[in-house]
């Protein structure tokens, strides 16, 4: 089985989890991830197989779309309602916080520079930062940029806002829920989230472990799996002759502009005269012809 399904990660576990457990269920070794979802969130966990684990880096570049209630008047060690609590602040429900919270909240639409927190897995010097930062230590974490590309305030009872937040890659939620309380100066962190969206793979349409086993029993699963090349339909599609073109590409080789059939594009979903798909072919101007970006044709 090669390509991507929609996993909804539920509560509790962690996303290599969820891994460990499709790989008991699919009766298969070749599984990965697409951006890790803390243990208490869930939500849209899309995870690869086969074939498709190729794209486990690739789709974490995707943008990713958040709903996350974010809990005034706590400020804690995690950055989320898990952790222990460093400070506190009352939070009065009057139309003078409403405003500032609110103001606060969509001054961050836009690029930002966010520090990542201590209880991550981003790593300094060779270890991770949530292991020291359970041996009670805080090192030095350099911002970086990040990008708010859409902020939605959904409900607003004070002390709790529930926010619709869309991102881009290596974005904590969790530590724009504390910036968003530091700037609304009631301090903040984060009480629930669930990942509604990793670029095209959408919760409604997402299958809980639970059912991803049933429909395995009932031999139905394949119908929900997203093939490799579904991942990239956003790409026109380039088909070779047989002979010259297939040998290129069934090698991994570039191949002329005068093989694509006068398609000249900067990337293409590239199959050959049987329809199998061989991989993303982007344009090279100078050369004239077309190089192999990303290969699927094979196992590995």
């Amino acid at each position: 089985m090669d390509g991507i399904i929609n996993v909804y990660k539920e509560k509790g576990y962690t996303s290599h989890d969820v891994v460990a457990k499709m790989r008991g269920i699919l009766r298969m070794k070749k599984i990965g991830h697409t951006g890790t979802l803390d243990p208490e969130a869930e939500g849209v966990l899309p995870v690869c197989l086969g074939r498709g684990t190729k794209l486990c880096d690739m789709l974490t570049d995707k943008t990713k779309s958040y709903r996350a209630v974010l809990l005034l008047g706590q400020e804690t060690d995690t950055q989320d309602t898990t952790g222990r609590i460093l400070a506190e602040a009352a939070v009065e429900d009057t139309p003078e916080t409403e405003k500032a919270v609110t103001e606060a909240i969509y001054s961050f639409k836009g690029p930002y520079q966010q520090i990542p927190p201590m209880y991550s897995a981003l790593k300094v010097n060779g270890k991770k930062l949530y292991e020291l930062a359970r041996e009670g230590r805080e090192v030095e974490r350099k911002p970086r940029p990040v990008e708010i590309f859409d902020i939605q305030i959904e409900k607003m009872e004070l002390p709790r806002v529930v926010i619709h937040v869309e991102c881009s890659k290596g974005t904590y939620i969790r530590t724009l829920c504390h910036d968003i309380g530091r700037k609304s100066g009631c301090c903040g962190c984060m009480e629930g989230l669930v990942r509604t969206r990793a670029g095209r793979f959408l919760i409604e349409d997402s299958l809980r472990l639970s059912q991803i086993e049933k429909l395995r029993d009932e031999g139905e699963l394949e119908r929900y799996v997203v093939p490799v090349d579904g991942v990239f339909e956003e790409f026109p599609r380039l088909e070779m002759t047989a002979g010259e073109g297939d040998k290129l590409v069934h090698n991994g080789n570039p191949f002329a502009d005068r093989l694509a059939g006068g398609l000249m594009v900067p990337a293409a979903r590239v199959y050959d005269s049987g329809g199998r798909f061989i991989g993303i072919y982007g344009y090279d101007e100078k050369k004239k012809r077309y190089q192999p970006q990303k290969l699927f044709l094979g196992g590995s």
